[in-house]
């Protein structure tokens, strides 16, 4: 595992050759991840005038979302990814249209939710793939941890644009617009990504240790300690999202509460940046638990200026900037994990777990938030938020010791640049670049 990536690393990891496409089009399908979520609801609340309704339509997507990202991964890993990524983006397309035909006719509350389930299951699952792609294109080493923090730091940066983008769609002539023009966009981000030839070539991979088995990627102890890191990160989160908008409303500015959660996402990526350039702890059973509780403790923080200012909001921003400061870094170091602890022909799946695990962290989050909103006020929220994460990442650091590799390293491949071949002086045959991984080793000697 290397130490850090620099500048240098982002360059070599987003110019290597056979990246451009399918760093393009992953871009194009993963801009509107969190858009279809907020038009969504903000369509279903325009049209049917009930913010319940919207509210259980919404929970439904993100229900589909958490189900079909762990299933897609899974086929992904078995078969490959253009051909699940085609036939998930078709049944997606059609899904999208029915719930807003729906939607328009104002259809019974169970057939929204089905629809939305449907919807947000058959989302192309571009996100894993993007991420495990970079295991074929790059060698293990600095540049592939850059690519790893660029893609947890794209994303943090699409979940900022995601709901400002869904609100200035509302203001067009028809309310549904957002919905269609994310979906649109993440249809057309998807087909190419699927057939760009570094996609195309991907070989289905032999089932590992694991991927044969019900439970795949869950079945390593390692992976199911990354997941519950996972799943604090996004409880944690889910609090904030519901505390601050009600913070801005009772302070008589409801408007801001969505500009505030910016605010931290902006400090997010740009700590995130500097934290891929020298990442800390340096041992990464470490990292996991020490950044969720972090976290925690910078976001119990909250509670001083909604006790003792609740209509301050400047004060509050100063203290949401310190607050986002470890949301990147713990996707990063999410993103890091996997490539250690996920068993052997289970990449996608693995981020398929995180994924999942985001979205119920922040399901979670958001229910017991507006509970306690309701009936303590924000600052007890945010107070629950710190004990949510601290907990957790003490369950998270009980477990550091299975965050390793799950298999014994063989000896070292040599990398030899002239030829793009390795060679296993143990195994005795040349391997492309794109084969390492699937080599347990102690590492890579150029």
């Amino acid at each position: 595992m290397s130490n850090n990536a620099s500048l240098a690393d982002y360059r070599a990891a987003l110019t290597a050759p056979g990246a451009g496409l399918p760093v393009l089009c992953s871009l194009l399908a993963r801009l509107p991840i969190a858009m279809i979520g907020f038009s969504v609801l903000l369509y279903t609340q325009h049209v049917t005038g009930s913010f319940a309704i919207a509210g259980v339509v919404g929970a439904g997507l993100l229900i589909g979302v958490a189900i079909g990202s762990v299933v897609q991964g899974r086929i992904i890993d078995r078969f490959g990814p253009t051909r699940p990524i085609l036939l998930a983006t078709v049944v997606f397309t059609a899904a999208v249209i029915t719930l807003v035909l729906a939607i328009e006719q104002i259809a019974p509350t169970v057939l929204l939710v089905a629809l939305a389930v449907l919807s947000g299951s058959t989302q192309p699952g571009v996100p894993s793939a993007a991420r495990s792609l970079w295991a074929r294109l790059l060698p293990p080493g600095n540049a592939r941890d850059a690519a790893y923090a660029y893609e947890a730091i794209s994303m943090e940066v699409f979940f900022i644009l995601g709901p400002g983008l869904a609100g200035i769609m509302l203001l067009t002539p028809w309310p549904g617009s957002g919905v269609v023009a994310g979906a649109a966009c993440m249809a057309l981000g998807s087909v190419g990504f699927a057939l760009s030839s570094p996609v195309r070539a991907w070989r289905a991979r032999p089932k590992g240790e694991h991927a044969g088995s019900l439970l795949g990627a869950f079945g390593s102890a390692g992976m199911r300690t990354v997941v519950i890191a996972v799943l604090g990160f996004g409880i944690v989160i889910g609090f904030v999202e519901v505390a601050v908008p009600a913070v801005a409303t009772a302070a008589g500015e409801p408007t801001i509460g969505g500009l505030l959660l910016s605010v931290w996402s902006l400090s997010s990526v740009l700590f995130g940046v500097f934290f891929s350039l020298r990442p800390w702890p340096r041992a990464l059973p470490l990292r996991l638990p020490v950044l969720l509780g972090g976290h925690g403790l910078l976001v119990g923080l909250l509670v001083l200026p909604t006790s003792f200012a609740p209509t301050s909001l400047l004060l509050l921003a100063g203290c949401m900037v310190i607050a986002g400061a470890l949301i990147t870094p713990q996707a990063t170091s999410h993103s890091t994990a996997i490539d250690v602890v996920a068993p052997k022909g289970t990449a996608t799946e693995a981020f398929g777990w995180v994924i999942t695990a985001a979205t119920l962290g922040l399901s979670i989050g958001h229910s017991t938030s507006g509970f306690v909103v309701e009936r303590f006020g924000p600052p007890m929220s945010f107070l629950a938020a710190a004990c949510a994460g601290l907990a957790l990442a003490a369950l998270v650091w009980a477990r550091r010791h299975t965050v390793r590799a799950s298999t014994p390293p063989v000896e070292v491949v040599e990398l030899r640049a002239d030829t793009g071949l390795g060679r296993s002086p143990e195994l005795g045959v040349d391997v492309g670049v794109d084969e390492l991984d699937d080599l347990p080793r102690a590492g890579v000697r150029s």
